[in-house]
């Protein structure tokens, strides 16, 4: 079997994970992507202006918007069926409450820096009050909106993310292959000291008759140089050089976003299961969970769609695989989240910020060597196999 070019690099020629050299567990979906369940779309708005002294309001800008459309744009109004985990609640998501509810949740998913979360999430609502009036006329809308801090690159208070930014991101959205690392609400994040962001993968996973696809989108903005890890290997100490340039002071602000999408017909309770995992995919690459970081977690399934739209005076009917079968969608939730992360570090670039703060990428001539060659298109896909 060969490896498909696009487990390999993004659409803009960045290379992945996977082109160095690194075998994962799992079997990868065609993309290697969330956007491999079917009806999921990512799209995004970056924003990357200025360079210099910060000036509030002005820049340097290193920021952006990410958006998740759990359904297809006709039926971004129908709910999925959804669970929530909060490993360390120093962050947020909002519409956290209404899927601790009720267990489902409608509308696209925003993912942006702290201060433009609020702009996110009513954009969202506008956006949808635009296009499904009709859907919302006898509802309300709390969509969910996610943040991690960029204020180490970015002119965080200077909330340059607007509501047409939000827009352009939800419109964009494709079901294709999406770009990674320094875009969308990714721009100006950072992971182990290394420049980081917007991450994806995916798994495929057989149940009986069935195959099933399970994706992870992660935006990664947390952990010390010394915790990085990569397959095992506690590479985070021989990695010394080269290191930030920090010309402002910087208090440790790290967070981590991570949204798991499903075709598989699982309950609420059994995606809050899957959301419960997803820190042991972020453990694998160094993670702890330190005071300071949001590490909030969504799973959501866009199967039983009858059944999360169900209205009154009816019963309704939803299908799941039973919790006992559950041990592989476990698997796959970790599989998936450590490779989003490492793709998120690796799709990525050198980047300077405001007051000329400096954030080096993971050095890729020290992948190929540590981890053994460059793969292209055509090599024989040799990784694990699960």
């Amino acid at each position: 079997m060969t490896i498909p070019n696009t487990h390999l690099q993004t659409p803009s020629g960045l290379p992945r994970a996977r082109a160095f050299g690194i075998e994962f567990d799992g079997v990868a979906g065609p993309n290697n992507s969330i956007t491999d369940v079917p009806g999921v779309a990512v799209g995004y708005s970056t924003l990357v202006s200025g360079d210099g002294p910060l000036v509030v309001g002005q820049g340097p800008i290193r920021t952006g918007v990410t958006a998740i459309l759990p359904r297809a744009r006709d039926k971004l109004a129908m709910p999925v069926f959804a669970g929530l985990f909060s490993a360390n609640g120093n962050g947020e998501m909002t519409g956290s409450h209404i899927i601790e509810e009720i267990g489902a949740f409608n509308l696209p998913i925003t993912i942006t820096n702290t201060h433009s979360c609020g702009v996110t999430r009513d954009a969202t609502v506008r956006w949808m009050g635009e296009r499904a009036l009709e859907a919302l006329e006898d509802s309300w809308g709390l969509p969910v909106a996610a943040e991690t801090y960029d204020g180490f690159l970015n002119d965080i208070n200077g909330h340059h993310v607007t509501v047409s930014d939000v827009k352009a991101a939800i419109e964009s959205a494709t079901e294709g292959p999406i770009d990674e690392g320094s875009v969308g609400g990714g721009t100006g994040m950072i992971a182990f000291e290394f420049k980081a962001g917007s991450g994806t993968a995916s798994r495929v996973i057989s149940w009986r008759d069935s195959t099933y696809t399970l994706g992870s989108f992660v935006q990664a903005n947390y952990g010390p140089r010394r915790n990085l890890t990569i397959r095992g290997q506690r590479v985070g100490p021989e990695l010394l050089s080269p290191r930030m340039v920090e010309n402002t002071p910087r208090k440790e602000k790290g967070s981590i976003i991570a949204i798991v999408a499903t075709d598989a017909p699982l309950l609420p309770h059994q995606l809050k299961r899957l959301a419960r995992r997803i820190p042991l995919g972020v453990a694998w690459t160094g993670g702890i969970g330190y005071h300071s970081s949001g590490d909030i977690f969504l799973a959501f399934s866009t199967a039983n769609e009858e059944a999360a739209a169900a209205t009154g005076g009816r019963l309704a009917q939803a299908s799941y695989i039973p919790d006992c079968d559950i041990d592989a969608f476990f698997d796959a939730v970790v599989q998936c989240v450590e490779e989003a992360i490492l793709n998120s570090l690796v799709a990525n670039s050198d980047m300077t910020g405001r007051d000329g703060n400096f954030v080096p990428a993971l050095p890729h001539d020290w992948l190929q060597s540590t981890f053994g060659r460059v793969v292209t298109q055509g090599d024989a896909d040799a990784g694990p196999q699960a």
